[in-house]
Order: structure tokens, then sequence, then C-alpha cells
């Protein structure tokens, strides 16, 4: 929880004071108006908003939409790099540095491969139909986006077990072949190239 905290101390100085109040007007449905007029810093929000289980550690997602509505995506930006290398000496649930660069390149050919049968791949990857609705409505009319946050749940799910060949695996149960190709072909000539 600490590494979480950091990041949002890092945040929270960051904010002007126009940010924090428009985030205090998004949050204006889940925090009462007296509580919100006490608020005058981003720690602050961010406190009743951890106390409300709306955010933590292992739940950004309402943290990213917040971030998303003020358009700050440089904060987005330390927001996900906390979630995908944890706080600092703390990677011990990540891959190793060759399968997370695996990964990397995998995710990259199946974002720009994936067509509308998204939903049906995440499913296969055991990503709840709640998850896939809230990952929908953070990223409306941007299918690359919705699925590279699939293949980022799946793998901060996952932690170190984290495989490509078991998306590899999941392309073509989906019947994505081709896509699932594409991958292959990439990681041989990540081979080569090394």
């Amino acid at each position: 929880m600490s590494g979480f905290l950091d990041v949002l101390y890092q945040i929270s100085q960051r904010l002007s004071k126009d940010n924090l109040n428009s985030l205090k007007f998004l949050c204006v449905e889940d925090i009462k108006k007296k509580k919100l007029e006490q608020i005058h810093q981003g720690t602050e929000l961010f406190q009743c908003l951890i106390e409300m289980n709306k955010i933590g550690p292992d739940s950004t997602e309402f943290l990213h939409y917040l971030l998303g509505h003020i358009d700050r995506q440089d904060l987005i930006e330390l927001l996900q790099k906390f979630e995908r290398d944890g706080p600092a000496g703390l990677n011990d649930n990540q891959p190793d540095v060759k399968e997370r660069e695996k990964l990397d390149a995998a995710f990259g050919v199946i974002v720009e491969n994936m067509g509308r049968d998204w939903r049906m791949f995440a499913r296969k990857l055991g990503i709840t139909d709640a998850k896939l609705d809230h990952i929908r409505e953070k990223h409306p009319f941007n299918m690359e986006e919705q699925v590279r946050e699939v293949l980022r749940v799946w793998q901060k799910s996952k932690g170190k077990e984290a495989k490509v060949m078991d998306l590899i695996e999941k392309l073509r149960e989906c019947k994505m072949n081709l896509t699932a190709d594409f991958v292959e072909k990439e990681l041989d000539s990540m081979k080569n190239f090394c």
C-alpha cells in the first residue's frame, strides 16, 4: 500500500487548483457536498476515495477515469508506471525481464490486430464481464485502448505467471489464428535480432 500512497502523493503534488476542483466535481455522486467542501488537497480527496474503497493498489480504474476526465495524461502515465512496475524494489510478482519484453511485443501485435471479438478473447483470459464493461466505459470508441487495458489487467492478475504462450493459446482457442501467427512471428524476429 505504501507504494500506492507514494504515487497518490506525487499525483496530488502535480494537481493544480482547477484540477482538484474538477476532480471534486467528478466525485459529487460519491462524496457528500459538505465533505467535498472540506477537501483542499489531492491527498485528502484520495484518502476519502480509499476509505470508500473506490481506489486502492489493486483498484485503480476509478482513478484512471478521474485523471482522464481532467486531461492529465502525464498523471495517468505515472499511475500506469506504478501498475506496471509496482513500487520500487517490490517487483517480485512480475515476470522476468525477458518474458516482459516478449509480453510487450505480443501486446503490441495483439492490439494492432485484434478485431471486434476482443471481448471473447478477454473472457478466455478470465476477465469478468463487469470489468469488461468498465474498460469499455473507460475507453469509449477506442478499441485499441480497450484491448490494451484488457492485456494490462490480465498481466497484473497473473503476476509472474504471465506468459506469452498463454496468450497465443487463448488466441487459438478463440480461432484468432492469424493474430497468434503474427505474435509468434514477432517473437521469432526478436530471437533472430538478439
